[in-house]
């Protein structure tokens, strides 16, 4: 009888604890959620988080607040989102450049692949061959047999140090067999104005960046790294169709939580991202920006992650680059 009365006691507590934490995942969120853009405002990084983070709101029944933490390439906000508690209320807006930052940086005070678990690629878009229009090339062909006559004399740009356009003209440079030089610029818009200017001849752009000066003719698009052409631009070959398939980096954004974030949360989370970014407007806005929309789920994303440090590792080591 005792035994029997006891079984039904454990049995009824085991049901209450079930609904209780039922009941804790179901209220989840709570309060407004936070993502923090480790990049200044106005930037792609951060039109993109906002786009998604609207149709977030929607999806959650929360706020969802973008904030601004920029600095260190993009390391200041991630360590802040890093440190921040498990909960699901801060999420960082991550980039390629985190992926590079993993390699490139000798001392961080966080880890991409190890302190955050990644929620979904929000969108990516391809890198763009671009020159000036007084540069004698109108293919990838013809600017590496220009580049390899031409040796130190031809100066790319590009974003700064490490960035993914500084790694993708180094890969180019040692796969045509040319000694092109490196021209680093604090921040992509000055590099773009002295490619127009003529004072550097190349660079590696992601596409949204240099779209309207392609389109107005200010500059000259010669491939977009990947095997498919861009929507935006089907006149320009993708690398896949040139004798350099292997230029085929992607620049990324994605949206990431802590890593010991319960998993139901982290389930939440990329599920309403990737509802969000199914939206049809979501989709029009993003791709008006000249980004491809993603919205994969979470463990797809995570293993992209991971490869996509370990990606850039490669290059980063080939190219010598080290940031401090």
């Amino acid at each position: 009888m005792q035994k029997t009365f006891m079984r039904r006691v454990r049995a009824a507590t085991a049901a209450v604890l079930a609904t209780l934490a039922c009941g804790a995942q179901a209220a989840y969120p709570e309060r407004p959620l936070r993502i923090i853009v480790p990049f200044a405002a106005g930037g792609a990084t951060d039109v993109i988080a906002r786009t998604v983070a609207q149709a977030m709101s929607d999806k959650l029944g929360q706020p969802v607040i973008v904030e601004n933490k920029a600095g260190a390439n993009g390391n200041i906000g991630a360590v802040m989102a890093a440190r921040a508690e498990p909960d699901g209320y801060t999420l960082l807006m991550a980039t390629s450049s985190h992926a590079i930052n993993a390699t490139l940086y000798q001392k961080l005070d966080y880890s991409l692949t190890r302190d955050f678990a990644g929620l979904s690629n929000l969108a990516s878009v391809p890198l763009l061959l671009v020159v000036n229009p007084q540069v004698p090339a109108d293919s990838v062909a013809t600017l590496a047999a220009y580049a390899k006559a031409n040796g130190d004399r031809v100066h790319y740009a590009s974003g700064g140090t490490g960035t993914a356009s500084h790694l993708a003209g180094s890969q180019f440079s040692g796969l045509v067999g040319a000694s092109m030089t490196h021209v680093p610029y604090k921040g992509g818009a000055q590099a773009l104005n002295d490619l127009m200017g003529g004072q550097v001849q190349v660079m590696f752009a992601n596409l949204p960046e240099v779209l309207s000066q392609v389109q107005g003719g200010r500059l000259r698009a010669l491939a977009v790294t990947g095997t498919t052409r861009h929507p935006s631009l089907p006149d320009v070959p993708a690398f896949s169709e040139t004798p350099y398939a292997a230029m085929n980096a992607r620049s990324w954004f994605g949206l990431f939580a802590p890593a010991a974030t319960p998993a139901p949360v982290l389930d939440a989370l990329s599920r309403a991202i990737t509802q969000s970014v199914a939206d049809t407007s979501v989709q029009s806005r993003l791709q008006g920006l000249g980004a491809d929309p993603v919205g994969d789920e979470r463990q797809a994303f995570q293993q992209y992650v991971n490869q996509e440090v370990t990606r850039w590792s490669t290059l980063v080591k080939q190219s010598g680059a080290t940031a401090d």
